[in-house]
């Protein structure tokens, strides 16, 4: 059976009912990411209230990103089959309730259960946003409307530290959950309000890819779980990590080659086949590793080395998310400029991504909040002006009736490759830190005395870290100790920002050498396929 062309869908003209529709969707999406990012930031103050361990809650965040993506895949689908209002409106009513119902659950196995199924509530959202960017936003607007998408990953991961803090030290950490409420409501009014309502197309379920949504929804969560889980049980030694890892494997590629010859499929892979689609997944999964030298990395030496609480570093990520409000429609406003190349554009974000992970790589123990301000502005300019102009470039080669099957691929890429970029990176420091503390006890046992402390990987090779005094000294072991962990810590992550780089200058190569020039949205020139040649 050979696949129906889609029908386009009817077009509506642009007006502020419409309008406050998309807004609406574009909070649900943003309130479906902060959840997600302010409890794994709060997580150890949800461990304690529900009295659980560290093993046992790290399976809070593991289901809910496991579930996550898994509904990203077919979300669209639904959406289509239902229609964007009332798939809208139901997947945002059962991740509201599901945040009312998680603080009062009456034991941890349920709340994980609630987790779950707020997550593929919460892995609905952030599709509906693509979609309904790409059917009902006019030419002109297009872009605003990518950047609002943008906002996803740039505004409301960077917000997440300053909530968390806010609900855990000065509220309560049932407010972590019940803080979706309000904004809920607020969306689904709008949305309810605002989307236009499309006819049942029931007739679907009678090629529904129900063989897809099996393999690829259980290899996709495997993977997550065996990711996310991998380092704590120390991966293919443990053989559950082992039976996930090679359970997805297999699962994932009968899922692509079904979605290869389905006549109504989940993923439309033909699609790959224009170039700057494939780039812009690609580069997708690239720019989300890359952004979490802004995240991550300053999170981790305030932590650990500084020993501060999320209320005391979250303003610096603040520097990234506030200024995202403004950034991206300026950034998009330049992208609707016809004389100016998207992919010019985005090097420069990539070229203002990599001298923020240059500067970090000279991070020393002595680095206080101030260091971090103008690696922070740099993050906050770098990562629209590289998310967007790949939006721009990916999208102009895909026709309205398109559009979900190229909502579910980006989403899909996007939220497992958030997952994958946060155990690369945690697992690289980790181990970077092992090797730093052994050639740190090295040198400090062949040479003790007192040496400055390193700045660099290299430098450590040959300065060594010494204590006044014996280091077997009974009062020194302690503080000779924090000092060896503290320089460790230090130097990985001056490592895991050289890491980055070397993902940065992958995405320029992609870039020079993949996509094609396209033109804004707005210009009346050729269809876009033969746009996309030019």
């Amino acid at each position: 059976m050979t696949a129906q062309p889609a029908a386009a869908p009817t077009p509506h003209p642009f007006t502020l009912r419409l309008a406050l529709g998309l807004v609406g969707v574009l909070i649900a999406a943003l309130t479906s990411g902060l959840n997600d990012r302010v409890t794994d930031i709060a997580l150890a103050d949800i461990r304690a209230a529900i009295g659980v361990s560290y093993d046992q809650g790290s399976w809070i965040v593991s289901s809910y990103q496991a579930a996550e993506v898994a509904a990203m895949m077919i979300a669209p689908w639904f959406a289509v089959t239902f229609s964007l209002r009332r798939f809208s409106l139901a997947v945002s009513t059962g991740f509201m309730l599901c945040g009312i119902l998680l603080p009062l659950a009456p034991s941890p196995g349920s709340f994980i259960a609630l987790r779950v199924l707020q997550g593929v509530f919460g892995g609905s959202l952030p599709p509906m946003l693509m979609t309904v960017a790409l059917r009902f936003l006019p030419p002109p607007l297009k872009l605003y409307g990518l950047g609002g998408y943008a906002l996803t990953a740039t505004f409301g991961p960077n917000m997440a530290a300053s909530l968390a803090a806010f609900w855990t030290d000065d509220v309560s950490w049932m407010f972590i959950f019940w803080q979706v409420v309000p904004l809920m409501l607020i969306a689904m009014l709008l949305f309810g309000w605002g989307l236009p309502q499309d006819p049942l197309r029931l007739e679907r379920f009678k090629q529904i890819d129900l063989f897809g949504m099996l393999t690829g929804c259980s290899g996709m969560a495997l993977l997550v779980l065996g990711l996310t889980q991998g380092e704590r049980l120390d991966w293919f030694d443990s053989p559950a990590i082992a039976a996930m890892l090679l359970a997805a494997a297999p699962l994932l590629l009968v899922f692509l080659i079904n979605e290869w010859f389905h006549p109504l499929p989940l993923f439309r892979l033909q699609m790959l086949s224009r170039r700057n689609l494939a780039h812009g997944l690609l580069a997708l999964a690239a720019v989300l590793v890359v952004s979490l030298s802004g995240s991550a990395l300053p999170s981790a030496y305030f932590g650990q080395v500084e020993g501060f609480r999320t209320l005391q570093f979250a303003p610096l990520a603040l520097t990234v998310g506030l200024p995202q409000l403004l950034i991206a429609p300026l950034v998009a406003a330049l992208l609707n400029i016809r004389w100016i190349d998207c992919r010019w554009v985005l090097a420069a974000g990539v070229a203002l991504l990599i001298a923020a992970c240059l500067l970090g790589m000279q991070i020393t123990s002595d680095w206080a909040r101030q260091n971090f301000w103008t690696l922070q502005i740099l993050q906050a300019f770098g990562q629209p002006m590289v998310i967007l102009p790949i939006l721009m470039s990916a999208t102009s080669v895909v026709a309205p009736p398109e559009g979900p099957f190229a909502s579910a691929m980006f989403n899909t890429v996007r939220g497992f490759s958030s997952v994958a970029a946060s155990v690369l990176v945690e697992v690289f420091l980790s181990h970077r830190e092992k090797i730093h503390s052994n050639i740190l006890l090295d040198q400090a046992a062949s040479r003790p005395w007192l040496m400055s402390a390193p700045s660099s990987a290299e430098a450590s090779a040959s300065r060594p870290l010494l204590m006044d005094g014996s280091v077997s000294s009974s009062e020194n072991l302690s503080g000779f100790a924090t000092l060896v962990k503290h320089q460790a810590i230090v130097l990985s992550l001056s490592d895991s920002w050289l890491l980055l780089i070397a993902f940065a200058a992958l995405l320029l190569l992609l870039t020079a050498w993949l996509p094609k020039r396209v033109w804004p949205p707005q210009t009346l020139i050729q269809p876009a396929s033969s746009t996309s040649r030019k």
